[in-house]
């Protein structure tokens, strides 16, 4: 047995070295009766800038051994000190059922990888299919081909290739997923790269710099265990017989296949269409859509942090908000995906097409923060078609696009000045990697929205001064915050409801909204497959 102290608080001036002494006082032992110690979660603690502190939990052992921490528990009953009891990962028992073909996994973003590594470690060999292309490649055709160019290349882009839209996004690992899984992903992640840091921080950070390195070596671990990966792969069609897949077309081949597990994310439009048009049973659903804004990060960071916001022990800071029924009826405007020290980037799967996202670097070290500033589209929007969302929403991005006289710059407008309906001017200075156009932002985004904006700028300035004011830029449209359709599933078998052998899985199929939800989506996939046969052979 050990024991866990919970939240042991450490200002600013503190060093961690006094964490020891804080246990032993919470504790109400001496110092020295602490045999060892491990912080297991470190979160930042900032609702008060005067009150700034580091909230610790720490796992830690007593000299005397089970014995005596059980006397100290009964003795004291001490607040927030509990008996630490390290539970195993449930065994995944294989299942009986004949496998005639290695299980096939479209899409090589969160969902697909952690279901590969599953199924691999389990010893199903699975085949993953990935449209895009290995992530040295991609980062190639990113930053020359798109970046400098303007060259688009719609196979191998921010959305499609190794990782998948995950790869290039913030590396954002916190959730509210309650899961044993999430634990588990974090070692994997860390297991392959990531900084250790993950495993306690409360909201853990990869960096856009680091993901693509550690996709490669999740890749080449799912390698290991004799799957396969093909990049450069696409999906055209299914073959779906008497309600059961049957078969797959890939690149023009066709290939029999009679477990399919889909994560193709939430961009690969052309591939939803398909399955509409295979008869797939898909269902319209509400998404979000809205701006991303921009604001310099030292402002965030006094926003944040008031007098401590030089301290060099502070992280860049960030911000959760939410402008209560500024979009009247349909609910609130809130900040999504922010980024602090991070770049807005474009996340268009098809050329002819402007959308927007974020992500920050391991360091979070830029000059700029941003965060989505999105609403909930309701249904009755765009139509209970489930196709309507998607076509809704590259309506916005096609707009965006022409706005800009087809330069694949953002469109982009100061606060003050959309609030103040007027155009802006001046030099234009944004992070975005194909620079900004002045550009009226209610032109590219629907009326309801522009409204809602409206009512939520002035809200949050009101909490933040400054936060709508002439520092601050909006760009757009956000669009790709979440998918506007669902693959429906039985919840039991996990199975498509028309299609047996066919999973849909993570966030393009409706089922996850960021990486850590998008992969343990996958592995309770890949367990419920693992259950139900034997591995291939």
């Amino acid at each position: 047995m050990a024991l866990l102290v919970r939240d042991l608080l450490l200002r600013l001036d503190e060093p961690p070295e006094r964490l020891p002494e804080l246990a032993a006082r919470r504790l109400r032992v001496g110092r020295e009766e602490i045999r060892l110690y491990a912080v297991v979660r470190r979160a930042l603690d900032a609702r008060r800038p005067a009150e700034i502190a580091f909230r610790y939990n720490l796992e830690l052992t007593l000299a005397g051994g089970e014995k005596r921490e059980r006397h100290v528990l009964a003795r004291q009953h001490p607040r927030g000190v509990e008996a630490l009891r390290v539970q195993p990962p449930p065994r995944i028992e294989p299942g009986i059922g004949p496998m005639r073909h290695r299980p096939v996994i479209v899409g090589f973003g969160p969902a697909g990888m952690f279901a590969g590594l599953i199924l691999a470690e389990h010893g199903f060999r699975p085949i993953l299919i990935e449209r895009g292309r290995d992530v040295r490649t991609r980062h190639r055709d990113v930053m020359v081909r798109y970046y400098r160019r303007r060259d688009f290349d719609a196979e191998s882009n921010l959305l499609f290739g190794e990782g998948g839209a995950g790869a290039y996004s913030d590396g954002k690992l916190y959730t509210r997923v309650n899961d044993p899984r999430v634990r588990q992903i974090l070692a994997i992640f860390f297991r392959h790269g990531a900084h250790r840091d993950i495993l306690i921080d409360g909201r853990p950070h990869v960096g856009s710099d680091r993901l693509p390195t550690i996709c490669r070596r999740i890749r080449e671990s799912i390698e290991s265990y004799g799957g396969e990966v093909r990049f450069g792969a696409r999906l055209d069609d299914v073959e779906i017989v008497d309600g059961r897949l049957c078969a797959i077309t890939v690149n023009g081949v066709r290939e029999p296949a009679e477990t399919l597990l889909l994560g193709v994310g939430h961009s690969a439009r052309d591939t939803i269409r398909m399955l509409a048009g295979r008869g797939v049973a898909l269902a319209a659903k509400p998404f979000q859509l809205g701006v991303r804004i921009e604001h310099p990060q030292a402002l965030v960071d006094r926003w944040q942090y008031g007098a401590w916001c030089e301290q060099v022990r502070l992280p860049p800071a960030d911000y959760h908000l939410v402008a209560r029924d500024a979009a009247g009826p349909h609910g609130d405007v809130f900040s999504f995906c922010m980024c602090p020290g991070g770049t807005i980037l474009p996340t268009n799967e098809s050329p002819g097409l402007i959308a927007t996202n974020g992500a920050s670097r391991a360091s979070r070290g830029g000059a700029f923060a941003n965060a989505g500033l999105v609403m909930t589209v309701p249904q009755e929007l765009f139509g209970d078609d489930p196709l309507c969302g998607l076509e809704y929403a590259r309506r916005w991005e096609r707009l965006a696009y022409e706005a800009t006289g087809g330069s694949y710059a953002v469109p982009a407008q100061r606060a003050s000045d959309y609030l103040a309906g007027r155009a802006s001017d001046g030099a234009l200075v944004t992070s975005f990697p194909l620079g900004g156009q002045w550009t009226e932002i209610r032109s590219v985004i629907p009326d309801f929205a522009g409204e809602a904006l409206a009512r939520a700028l002035r809200i949050l300035d009101a909490r933040l001064p400054g936060f709508a004011g002439d520092e601050a830029m909006i760009t757009a449209p956000e669009t790709r915050a979440s998918a506007p359709v669902r693959i429906l599933r039985d919840a039991n078998s996990r199975e498509s409801v028309r299609a047996a052998g066919f999973y849909p899985i993570g966030e393009g199929a409706g089922y996850a909204g960021g990486i850590i939800s998008a992969a343990v989506d996958g592995m309770h996939t890949a367990e419920a497959v693992i259950r139900r046969f034997a591995p291939f052979r």
